[in-house]
Order: C-alpha cells, then structure tokens, then sequence
C-alpha cells in the first residue's frame, strides 16, 4: 500500500512523503527551485558540487564518506535537474529502510541530519567555500558541459531546444553554459548559494516505510536553523507557453560534425497544451500513439515499414507546451525521413488510427504510469516535476484521465501542433 503525503514545514518548504513496505531503501531528496536563467544556471548545477565536498564536521569527500559508511553504506548524490523553466538543484539520498536495519537501528534522523549538514552547514575558508573545492568542480563542470557534445542523439535535442527556445527561459541548458561556468567566482558562488537558502522553493521528499510525522520531525530538526525570507520574498516558479509563431514554414538549421550517422531533430509547439489543460491526457495519449512508444506510427511506419532512420520517437515536455521529436537517419534520407515523420501527424490528425491502436497506446501509458511505483528515482522524479508545475496529482488520478480518452480528442490534440523548428546534424562531408 503507497501513501502520499504534502506538507510545508516552513515557508516555502515542502515535504512530499511516500509511505510504502515496498522497498528495502529509503529515499530521499532535498531540492531548490528557482528560475532558470543564463546567468545563474551554471552556479546553480556548482553548488551542489562542491556542497557534496564536506562539511564543518566532515571536511572533505573521504569523511563524508566515512559518515556514510557508518549508515550502512548510505549514498548521497548532488543532482541538478531542469523542470520546465525551473532549475532544480540538491541531494537524492538512499539508505536501508529502518525496517531492515539488523540491530533495529533508526536510520531516517541520521541520513536527513547528514543531508542537512551538507545543504546547511558546508566546508568553508575565511567565511566562504573552500577554494579548491570551488576551482576543482568548476572544472568538472565545464567538462560535463563539454562532454554533451558525445552523445549525438542527446546533443541534438540540446541544440534543437536552444535554437527553438533561443529567446525563452527554456532554452537554458540545465548546467547553463561554458562561457558563464568559466566565470563563476567563490564569491559569487556564495553569494547566490545564500540567496538560494532564503528565496528558492525548497522540495523535500521522502519514500520509505516512516511515518509522515516521523518523516516531518526529522526533516525538521535537520534543517533547523534555516533562515528563510518572507513569503512574498520568495521567488515564483512560472512557465511561459507559447501557442505557436503561425509561420508557414518552420525554422530550419544544420550543424556539421564528425558523425556517420544524421541526426534529425524537431520541435512542435502544443498548441498550448500542458500539463496545467484539461486536454493534457488527450495529448499524452496522441503522444504515444504518435512516437512515444515502440508500437507508434514513427516506429512502425518511419521505421520499421520504410526503414528510413535507426531511431525515431517523440517526448513532450509538459511544463512548456512542446513536443519534440527524435530521429537518427542516413544523411541522403533526411528529407523523406521528415516528410514521413510529417505524414504520420498528419494520419493522426485526420483520425487515421484505429481503435486497437487507440488502446495499445492507453495500455502503455498506464503502465508507464502504474511502473513508478516500483522504482523510487522514477517516483522522486515524477512528484519533483509535480512541484515545479504546482500541482498534486497523483499517477493513479492522471491513470483514470487517461482512460476516458477517445479517439476524437486524440485527434483534436494533434491538431493542435505546429512544426516550429527543424534541426538537422550532418557529417562534415555531407
């Protein structure tokens, strides 16, 4: 049995807690939400970096470790996320579940003290981060945001949504940039991580076989301490979501890198639909009959029929109102691989899809849906997105929408989409 529990400990802080015996773990999350923005984006993915660094009792990574340990082998990881137009930064922690614990020990105070301790009371020198730390994973940074180039796939996508989104919050990367990561001093560092302390959204979480108010007190005296500003200082959390340009043609673009293998991205406005509409779970469900699965039109058709790409899906992005498409192809077939990938919108949109595929495609969103239970990152991960939108509904409630689907609204939902941007990776001799 699962239990879903929200509260706010203090303003703007809130704990989502999941009571369940499923699992031998216990899972945890602290996250802060603030809006994404190209000057701020790469100091927040540091900050939890070099916040995982050490702390005043443990300072440095081998003592935190140790710390660890003595938890029974206990993780936590920094975690940097971007739901919608809010960058989310923090901790996931795991830890055996107190019902497993061999000597009937209690883990949960210990594990969400030590998360504290690294949010709250960091490593420092002469008042701020300690150098090394903030130079040694300014440098990791600066890695990973170069090392994005190497999965193509992923790297196209990226560039896709910085193009589509170029003057829109959204088309921030969630590491922010190289340019501004190089740029990142430990005075400014310090200076938004304490802005981030006081303002930012804080979302707490928990799954494991605690009881809520057990879960609410340890959390509690983990942060106790915590100086937060008033509620009308905090920041919002919104999204901006565009309808669509109205253009006849989309935007096209094309990049030329050593790859054998084309990369074909686009981009489709919703129309306005997202996950705040009522005519959401129509276009999930288009979605997956669309490109979302393995039995969609993209992949029978574009696919498996034709055979003009190695890959082709699709995945909206709820917070915004987009849906993009991905598609590996050979360079000479990018042309009719996107003409098809467009024919088979437009089946949809003339409601050429059957009942069988109708239900296949409910079938396999609900038990996509249904599966969250059974992994704590996916279910940490879906009730994060559900703060960052504001909204509580549970897997279950969005399951029942998703079964009063029809065919017509399916159709009315694809409708609605429009090709904004196409973005195309080709090989340097192509």
């Amino acid at each position: 049995m699962t239990n879903v529990t929200h509260r706010e400990l203090l303003p703007g802080v809130n704990l989502t807690a999941v009571h369940t015996t499923k699992f031998k773990s216990a899972y945890l999350g602290l996250q802060l939400l603030a809006p994404i923005d190209a000057v701020s984006a790469s100091m927040g993915a540091l900050i939890p970096m070099v916040l995982r660094r050490g702390t005043e009792r443990f300072p440095g990574l081998e003592a935190v470790s140790a710390a660890l340990d003595e938890l029974y082998g206990g993780a936590i990881e920094p975690m940097v996320r971007k739901k919608g137009e809010t960058q989310c930064v923090g901790f996931i922690g795991s830890f055996l579940d107190d019902a497993y614990t061999p000597d009937g020990g209690r883990l949960l105070e210990s594990a969400t003290g030590l998360m504290g301790e690294l949010l709250l009371h960091p490593a420092t020198e002469n008042g701020r981060f300690v150098p090394a730390y903030v130079e040694g994973e300014r440098s990791n940074l600066i890695d990973a945001i170069r090392a994005q180039i190497n999965d193509k796939r992923q790297y196209a996508a990226l560039r896709l949504v910085q193009l589509m989104c170029r003057d829109e919050a959204y088309g921030v990367d969630r590491l922010g940039s190289e340019a501004s990561a190089a740029a990142i001093t430990g005075e400014r560092l310090w200076a938004r991580y304490r802005e981030l302390l006081r303002t930012a959204r804080m979302e707490l979480y928990y799954c494991g076989s605690a009881d809520t108010d057990r879960v609410e007190a340890a959390f509690r005296a983990a942060l106790a301490g915590l100086e937060r500003a008033e509620a009308d200082e905090l920041v919002a959390l919104e999204c901006a979501v565009r309808g669509g340009r109205g253009q006849a043609e989309p935007r096209c673009y094309e990049d030329a890198l050593d790859v054998t293998q084309g990369k074909l991205a686009m981009g489709f406005r919703t129309g306005g639909v997202t996950c705040w509409e009522e005519d959401y779970p129509a276009l999930t469900m288009f979605n997956a009959i669309f490109g979302g699965t393995t039995l969609s039109k993209l992949f029978m058709n574009v696919r498996e029929k034709r055979s003009l790409c190695y890959y082709a899906s699709s995945q909206l992005e709820k917070l915004k109102g987009l849906m993009l498409v991905s598609s590996g192809v050979e360079f000479d077939k990018k042309q009719e691989a996107q003409d098809e990938i467009l024919a088979q919108l437009e089946n949809c949109r003339q409601g050429r899809f059957d009942a069988q595929e109708l239900e296949a495609a409910r079938r396999s969103v609900v038990s996509s849906l249904g599966a969250l239970t059974d992994s704590q990152s996916r279910l940490e991960d879906y009730w994060l997105g559900q703060a960052a939108a504001g909204v509580d509904e549970t897997p279950e409630a969005l399951s029942a929408r998703l079964e009063r689907v029809n065919a017509q609204q399916v159709q009315a939902a694809a409708n609605k989409l429009e090709l904004d941007t196409v973005y195309f990776l080709k090989g340097k001799e192509a």
